[in-house]
């Protein structure tokens, strides 16, 4: 072959490879080049993010204000059209305490309502921040109990995701993210809805996570500061907060034909607003009560009186539990402080039709035995139904929300009414004494009177709670039908 036809070949060959890799390395140094670039205009965004956090920590800004600054910063750092933060209990649920923008609630809601209302975006905080959410349930739940942050790149093909009728809340991108510090998590923050329409990128799910985790740090922050200055008021208020509640607590139960009936109420180092109350309505129906005023102190104390004063009052006026807490939230919608809420648990027991009827709202569900012909296989049933904490929403939503349901009531049967300081009493593993433990307690103590389940309740609690840990007030109420 020619010689000079072998060089060109070569050089043809030489010259293609050459541009070749050029072109590669053209193409990687673009690449880290702009990967350099996002991460840090990543780092940038989260540097500022937890400046603005902390200058808000050195003002001394109450917790709801943090989080709801943490939810506008997240809206405004990464594009997004809403967000919502969620915070997690001891027991594991989770209530939505902030809210920013037109964020679609995790439960579908009733389009009525939502037309009654004329500002939307009010509607939707109000929903949101009563919203409580159980452990695992849905993603929020899942992300909150695995730790693991979860980007839903299309809601629409997600059937993890509510499809709302309104168009405004149609979910189209999310990015969940845990709140965790020390490998504990604290709540999770959701961002809804690039504003560019377009799912949220990979960088976007990086960004987002580094932020959540940023703001558990800042809220650690702000629980340590508050923590002496609320301890300090607190231990002030003791005192008055513990005279008044003793003078509104009933300690003499009223004797009612074919029913049993005892409440103990033992109080935590810092009191709060727990209580209980009964009744007679008649010769054969009979109302009981129990609630837990939010907050600590004499505001809590004052608040447990002022509602305690109400339904002795509107007791008279309905014979239907729901109708009874319609009446209180209306009177008290207005007086309420917006930290504050009440949570209830109103029932009328008719003794002549063997028959319970019973509300809740927002309350512990209550533990209802009921017994059988044999005195060995009784049964368990927990009484749920919908309803919101008084307090918390304006009165056409909670009437709207609010249920009676109703139950048999038998011989034999036993009810069993409780605040969440019985279930969060914690160990020194830091482990909740819970539901389950409560169930089976009352489950093996059927055949005991009200009066002794109640007293060996507490001797168990006191056994089961750590020395070292601060607990919540305890109430029972327990009922039983002879």
């Amino acid at each position: 072959m020619n010689p000079y036809l072998l060089f060109s070949i070569g050089l043809f060959v030489g010259l293609t490879v050459y541009f070749y890799h050029k072109k590669q390395s053209n193409k990687t140094t673009a690449y880290l080049k702009n990967r350099n670039a996002r991460l840090e205009q990543e780092k940038k965004i989260v540097v500022d993010f937890m400046h603005n956090l902390a200058v808000a920590i050195g003002e001394g800004v109450p917790k709801k204000e943090l989080y709801q600054r943490i939810a506008h910063t997240a809206v405004i750092t990464t594009g997004a059209m809403s967000a919502c933060i969620y915070e997690k209990s001891k027991s594991g649920r989770l209530q939505g305490v902030a809210v920013e923008g037109l964020f679609p609630p995790q439960r579908a809601i009733k389009q009525s309502a939502l037309q009654k209302e004329n500002s939307r975006a009010r509607f939707l905080e109000m929903i949101l921040t009563s919203e409580t959410l159980e452990e695992e349930e849905g993603i929020v739940g899942q992300v909150a109990k695995t730790g693991k942050p979860v980007l839903v790149e299309d809601a629409s093909t997600d059937p993890r995701i509510v499809k709302h009728k309104d168009e405004s809340l149609t979910a189209k991108s999310l990015v969940y993210a845990p709140l965790i510090h020390d490998d504990k998590c604290l709540g999770v923050l959701v961002v809804a809805n690039p504003a560019n329409n377009q799912p949220f990128s990979k960088m976007d799910f990086s960004l987002i996570s580094s932020l959540a985790e940023q703001a558990a740090l800042a809220i650690i922050n702000s629980d340590a500061m508050h923590l002496r200055l609320e301890k300090s008021r607190i231990d002030s208020d003791l005192h008055l907060a513990s005279e008044v509640q003793e003078l509104f607590l009933t300690h003499k139960f009223p004797e009612h034909k074919g029913i049993e009936i005892d409440a103990q109420y033992l109080p935590s180092a810092q009191v709060g607003g727990d209580f209980y109350d009964f009744y007679k309505l008649s010769s054969t129906k009979f109302g009981i009560c129990i609630a837990d005023v939010s907050g600590k102190g004499v505001p809590a104390s004052l608040l447990m009186a002022i509602c305690q004063t109400n339904l002795r009052h509107f007791v008279k006026k309905s014979a239907k539990p729901s109708e009874i807490l319609k009446y209180l939230n209306q009177q008290l919608e207005e007086r309420i402080r917006q930290d504050m809420f009440i949570t209830l648990f109103f029932a009328i027991i008719d003794t002549k039709n063997n028959k319970l009827t019973y509300s809740r709202a927002g309350h512990e569900p209550a533990i209802l035995l009921k017994s059988s012909t044999d005195g060995k296989n009784s049964t368990i049933q927990k009484l749920h139904g919908n309803g919101m904490a008084v307090g918390m929403v304006p009165s056409d939503i909670f009437d709207e929300m609010i249920e009676d349901k109703e139950t048999a009531f038998e011989s034999g049967d036993c009810l069993l009414l409780y605040t969440d300081g019985v279930s969060e009493t914690t160990n020194n593993d830091g482990e909740e004494f819970g539901i389950q433990n409560l169930e089976s307690f009352v489950s093996n103590n059927a055949n005991l009177s009200p009066k002794s389940i109640n007293r060996k309740l507490i001797a168990k609690l006191d056994e089961f709670s750590s020395s070292e840990l601060e607990r919540d007030d305890v109430t029972l109420l327990t009922v039983r039908k002879t």
